[in-house]
């Protein structure tokens, strides 16, 4: 048993470091996508409205062709499994693209062209290197293995820093080239090393197909294999209203951080008086504390439950930023923005292992996977409009205020699947 128990561990760990790579890659290129692309159309485009619709495209791209490709993904079966597939042909032409960009910089119909292609086959594969850990890693050990890949993800930003720091004046197209590389590097040793057809989830998949094939043989009814409007179906019918409450937990909550993030920087030039790089920069120590409070707190909601360490790390999220209206100071807003993104690790860790988790079967983890997604995004769209609209009725001084209230109708949420679970039978591991 211990043997058993410690290979386990040991294969869990080496995946989970893969698919860190991997997400790794990925989003050193989104993030200096997202801070040196502007610059560029900026070149062109004298507004600042037109400038952030094109860097919108992103998102909308991604609301509709994640979900379809994760779906897509979980109905492939080939030799080498169902995700690395579309990893292998992906990755290496995105890392093109995106090495592109500053060669076309000098056209904007070119440069606006390589962007929605970037933005088109990057998102086609991002949600299916991350079902590579549902696929592999058992539900009561997917927070801790989520949060390794989210503080994988949150050190890009800093790598996104340091290649603009160190880099843009001076080699702005060696900058491009860095993390592109790195996306290659990253799939070379996934191809080599990960062997997606041999995990639980795709052998359980394969199981699942013979035993359908044979039920239809015996009763002659083929059922058709689930795309991604059955499963929406499956959740808004769905009598226990767990997984459609978390989807708009997701929304509200992913809402809540997104205003927090992109409404900042004003609050900080009209409240508390300063510069706009000053204020820019009142939310980097908060990136520390979420990247410091992410695997404690994956850690914590093994041992006592996702629902109730995700309800308790939005309630700090809630007090953190009440803290930021209390203490109009430079320092407080800060310490504030620090206790707010470590409660909120709660939710970024564990909510998706939750939907992973109430999926009925492993053969929809993937469509599953980009349906966070879409909630994460419309939240993140949503989010920072409703609460400015509040703003513009009271006031900047009660921008965290607003903040906290969204989160808190998140927390609500998060209670009332506590509440269906415990007068459920299902048993199952959230």
């Amino acid at each position: 048993m211990t043997t058993t128990s410690s290979a386990q561990r040991v294969r869990t760990g080496r995946i989970t470091f893969f698919v860190a790579l991997a997400v790794f890659a990925q989003e050193s290129t989104w993030n200096l996508y997202d801070s040196q692309v502007p610059p560029l159309l900026r070149e062109h485009i004298g507004s600042a409205a037109l400038v952030g619709l094109l860097m919108g495209m992103d998102n909308v791209l991604g609301f509709f062709i994640q979900p379809w490709m994760g779906n897509r993904s979980d109905r492939t079966r080939t030799s080498w499994g169902r995700r690395i597939p579309y990893l292998v042909a992906g990755m290496p032409v995105a890392a093109l693209l995106f090495l592109v960009i500053p060669h076309v910089a000098g056209s904007l119909p070119l440069l606006i062209l390589v962007m929605f292609g970037y933005a088109l086959v990057a998102n086609s594969f991002k949600p299916i290197a991350e079902s590579l850990l549902p696929d592999f890693v058992p539900p009561e050990r997917r927070s801790r293995a989520n949060a390794v890949v989210k503080m994988a993800s949150s050190l890009t930003v800093m790598v996104a820093a340091l290649i603009s720091i160190f880099l843009v004046d001076a080699h702005p197209k060696l900058s491009f080239a860095v993390p592109a590389i790195l996306m290659v590097v990253s799939l070379v040793v996934l191809a080599v090393k990960v062997r997606d057809n041999r995990s639980p989830a795709y052998r359980t998949a394969l199981e699942e197909d013979r035993e359908e094939l044979r039920r239809t043989q015996e009763h002659g009814a083929a059922k058709p294999r689930s795309r991604v409007r059955d499963t929406v179906l499956d959740i808004v019918r769905d009598t226990d209203r767990s997984r459609v409450l978390l989807m708009g937990s997701i929304l509200l909550f992913g809402g809540a951080w997104a205003a927090s993030r992109a409404l900042i920087t004003p609050y900080g030039m009209e409240v508390l008086h300063l510069s706009r790089g000053e204020a820019g920069g009142l939310t980097l120590p908060s990136g520390v504390a979420f990247i410091v409070a992410a695997y404690p707190v994956a850690r914590l909601a093994e041992r006592f439950g996702r629902l109730r360490v995700m309800q308790a790390g939005m309630t700090v999220f809630a007090a953190g930023m009440v803290l930021c209206a209390v203490v109009r100071t430079p320092a407080g807003v800060v310490a504030g923005l620090c206790v707010a993104a470590a409660g909120a690790s709660s939710f970024l860790v564990n909510a998706v292992v939750v939907l992973w988790n109430l999926a009925p079967s492993d053969r929809v983890v993937g469509t599953y996977t980009g349906l966070y997604t879409v909630g994460w995004v419309g939240g993140g769209f949503l989010g920072p409009a409703l609460v400015g609209g509040l703003v513009d009725l009271t006031g900047w001084p009660l921008l965290p205020l607003h903040v906290a209230i969204v989160g808190l109708l998140a927390v609500l949420a998060v209670a009332r699947i506590s509440a269906v679970q415990r007068r459920s039978s299902a048993g199952r591991a959230l």
